[in-house]
């Protein structure tokens, strides 16, 4: 089990997802913005391994505009050699990656075009992962999306696109479920359609679910992943007293994360704290986590 948290960290000075306007694009620019990116990357890995962090989302704004057709400057040669040497610390320390495209990334939209742009976007994620050189445990993962007002007919759309990827990103795609639209139930049928594996949300869950327990939705959602996949990816977070249905928390509640890891002792999987102080929860996490037999120390 490795505990990690996604994209940014608070505690450096470095910001690892700069980006800027679109009318602002210039070679120049994307150049300098990138090369920031990926420093700030590197140094936040490095935070992470000092500190037994070794789950980590990267940003998708690692390369601004890197699908857009406006981009017509060769990232991925240019900056090949940086890629490859993150990619190597992260195998060197075995450092569990994953990435998320934003919630406008659509493969089921009934409109083509917003697919097209969608594949671009998956294209661009398994770039980079490509680029490290990661394994298919460094996983892209991915809501099944809207509901169109018809959730069987979305469905099928969902599998047929997924029908069309091209393996780079077949290979590295992991669905989720989310807390409004599609339960763990809703993506256990994609899943035995498509044998894409189940990122398991578990707040989401919580949230949402159609009577499973924590622990039987982590065990159902174990059972999709295959070896090439790595262990099971959950997310994780919980509702503050404070907040509105379905907001993510601000800080660690060490209890109700303990209790969580006690539900589900009989099951290993790696867990993203989608937790908004991000690395600073990551390490009360952690001082939790540090007697179960089940967490990873850093090599």
């Amino acid at each position: 089990m490795k505990i990690g948290y996604p994209c940014i960290n608070l505690s450096l000075d470095c910001k690892g997802d700069r980006t800027f306007r679109l009318k602002s694009y210039s070679e120049e620019r994307l150049v300098e913005i990138v090369d920031n990116n990926l420093n700030c990357l590197f140094e936040i890995l490095r935070f992470n391994v000092a500190h037994n962090l070794l789950f980590f989302r990267i940003t998708s704004d690692l390369v601004p505009f890197a699908s857009h057709p406006i981009c017509k400057f060769d990232w991925q040669s240019h900056f090949h050699n940086k890629f490859q040497e993150i990619g190597n610390y992260i195998r060197t320390n075995d450092i569990r990656i994953s990435m998320h495209p934003d919630q406008f990334t659509l493969i089921n939209s009934p409109d083509k075009g917003v697919f097209e742009r969608s594949l671009q976007e998956l294209i661009y994620h398994a770039h980079v992962l490509d680029l490290m050189e990661l394994n298919t445990s460094a996983k892209i993962q991915l809501h099944i999306g809207g509901v169109y007002k018809d959730k069987i007919t979305s469905i099928n759309i969902f599998v047929e696109r997924f029908n069309e990827l091209p393996d780079l990103v077949s290979k590295r795609l992991v669905i989720e479920n989310d807390d409004r639209s599609y339960t763990l139930q809703d993506c256990l049928e994609v899943s035995s359609i498509t044998d894409i594996p189940i990122l398991l949300d578990s707040f989401h869950h919580e949230v949402k679910n159609s009577g499973e327990s924590q622990a039987e939705a982590v065990s159902l959602a174990s059972s999709t992943w295959r070896q090439e996949d790595g262990i099971l990816m959950i997310d994780y977070s919980y509702q503050p007293g404070d907040g509105r249905r379905g907001a993510h928390s601000y800080t660690m509640n060490v209890d109700h994360f303990t209790q969580f890891l006690d539900i589900t002792k009989s099951y290993d999987f790696d867990i993203m704290l989608e937790i908004k102080d991000k690395e600073k929860s990551s390490l009360k996490a952690v001082e939790a986590a540090k007697d179960d037999k089940r967490f990873v120390m850093a090599i």
